[in-house]
């Protein structure tokens, strides 16, 4: 059992103000504060204390290498670096090395006097606050100045620095709001990155606005435990997460068939009789036990979702729905709305955004771009990939590529950048075949590409695949692992089976086995170049 440590707003409030106050009466207006840790209270109020009033707050992915972090806080040219104690071997790699930065400033107390501290430089601020300094609590904002700045995913020399400021974040969050109803009451698991903008501007910025309670997951592995422990209402998660708690599902439910066959009638009845998610959840009480007991809302983004998954969570009674952003919008640009919603979806332009198919095919297939208040400012110190990104009439250009259906649903086919173009000059979208092969209860990972034969003269569309080994066993009815012939027998059926649902010039024609994971990035999106 964790120990809880609970908070309130009124301490939140006065945390922010405090700091707020220390950092304005230590550097000027405007000042780089950056903030390299996990997921936790003062990564909160160090972000706010620094939006409302100080400067600019720069979020670091906290899983990033030393050479990385350098690149980044002198890229920014921080003023101010915030980290935790769990960083320090990162800290001590780059302390003094960034001419930009005048303090460095350690969540935890410990032994070192090159370091500020966080409760000290809290305790300053307070002392100024109580005797009647208001530089912070009475600063003017901006609200189309820079206040974030974010690096995408990618190696140091490809990530962009994208500049957000308020208005950004805030026409973002009440759009958003609008779409889908959050109650004071609701209690979020925060269990993603804070340095993305998908679960900062809708797990902790969200949350703000609408005034709920955040509960913070110590780490990927206490999941299952700290869900037990808070018993969420509501969640943001990847796709990745979902199917690893409907695979867990699927298994117990397959061990036994009496619990099939009861979970199939029951999803039958329940949407016979068009049964409220409230008596769903009693109905499949044992399954929500899982999640808590209280879930109601589960919200995804970052990668495509498989339907039928999302199909399944919202016939046992959760509110399921997915999302679709960008760093550059804020970051969402799309979602599916609690009374209206189609799962193969990213969802609807929020309002306010204006989304539009650029260059369509005759299938009606184009790029995604979109005008609204969300979008970002441009790219920090790089007018060249800003105007690649930003039109001279306003307009993002998202390089995702799909088209708008007649019901105004966004339909992402894949992205532009890995479209792979066949030697009839047709697109083939890797990920379509991705997802196709994800149905495969024998298929972990994919990852579709094209090679070039040269011989040939053809382009030849290529799976390189990451086997569920435990799947592959029990087909096989064998405890130790299988040889990659076996395995390759399986994944030659699996491909067959893929095919028939595809286009000639889409079909897979090389099949390469991986025995390890892809590698993915802190978003759990597998890196692809």
């Amino acid at each position: 059992m964790s120990l809880l440590r609970l908070l309130s707003t009124e301490k939140y409030d006065h945390d922010i103000d405090s700091l707020g106050t220390y950092f304005m009466n230590t550097v000027n207006k405007g000042a780089r504060i950056a903030i390299f840790s996990e997921t936790r209270y003062e990564w909160y109020t160090s972000y706010l204390a620094t939006t409302n009033g100080t400067g600019c707050v720069v979020p670091l992915d906290k899983e990033l290498p030393v050479d990385d972090v350098f690149n980044m806080l002198t890229r920014a040219e921080v003023d101010i670096v915030l980290f935790s104690k769990s960083k320090l071997s990162i800290i001590n790699g780059v302390y003094g090395k960034v001419d930009t930065v005048k303090h460095w400033i350690c969540m935890d107390q410990i032994d070192d006097d090159r370091f500020l501290y966080y409760q000290d430089c809290l305790k300053i601020g307070e002392q100024k606050l109580e005797s009647g300094d208001k530089i912070f609590t009475e600063a003017t904002i901006d609200p189309e100045e820079m206040t974030i700045l974010l690096f995408t995913s990618g190696t140091t020399a490809k990530s962009k620095a994208v500049m957000l400021c308020q208005k950004n974040i805030c026409k973002n969050l009440m759009s958003m709001f609008s779409m889908l109803y959050i109650d004071r009451s609701d209690v979020w698991l925060s269990v993603l990155p804070l340095h993305h903008t998908y679960e900062c501007t809708c797990g902790f910025l969200g949350q703000v606005y609408r005034g709920t309670t955040v509960a913070i997951c110590e780490g990927l592995k206490y999941i299952a435990q700290n869900i037990q422990e808070v018993r969420p209402t509501a969640i943001l998660m990847v796709p990745v997460m979902l199917e690893l708690f409907y695979k867990k599902i699927m298994k117990g439910v397959k061990a036994d068939p009496k619990k099939a066959k009861k979970l199939e009638k029951g999803i039958k009845i329940a949407n016979a009789l068009h049964l409220s998610n409230k008596m769903r959840r009693k109905l499949f009480k044992q399954i929500h036990d899982v999640f808590g007991g209280r879930m109601r809302l589960i919200i995804l983004g970052g990668a495509p979702v498989n339907p039928e998954i999302l199909k399944f969570f919202q016939d046992i009674g959760f509110l399921c729905v997915q999302g679709y952003g960008l760093t550059e919008c804020a970051p969402i640009l799309a979602l599916n709305r609690d009374v209206a919603f189609k799962n193969h979806a990213a969802g609807l332009p929020l309002p306010g955004c204006d989304v539009k198919i650029l260059d369509p095919d005759s299938d009606g297939i184009g790029e995604f771009i979109s005008k609204g208040d969300n979008n970002f400012l441009g790219y920090y110190n790089d007018p060249e990939n800003t105007a690649l990104a930003l039109d001279k009439d306003g307009y993002y250009h998202t390089g995702d590529l799909g088209y708008i259906d007649e019901d105004g649903f966004c339909i992402i086919t894949g992205r532009k950048k890995n479209v792979i173009i066949a030697k009839n000059g047709k697109n083939v979208f890797p990920e379509e075949i991705e997802y196709l092969l994800s149905l495969n209860p024998y298929v972990a990972e994919s990852v579709v590409s094209g090679v070039e034969d040269k011989v040939k003269d053809d382009i030849v569309v290529t799976a390189t695949i990451f086997p569920d080994l435990e799947e592959v066993k029990a087909k096989l009815g064998i405890e130790t692992d299988p040889t990659e012939e076996q395995i390759m027998g399986i994944l030659k059926d699996v491909v067959a089976e893929t095919n028939e649902k595809l286009e000639s010039y889409k079909k897979i024609k090389n099949t390469v086995l991986r025995m390890t994971e892809f590698e993915k990035n802190t978003s759990k999106k597998i890196k692809r170049y």
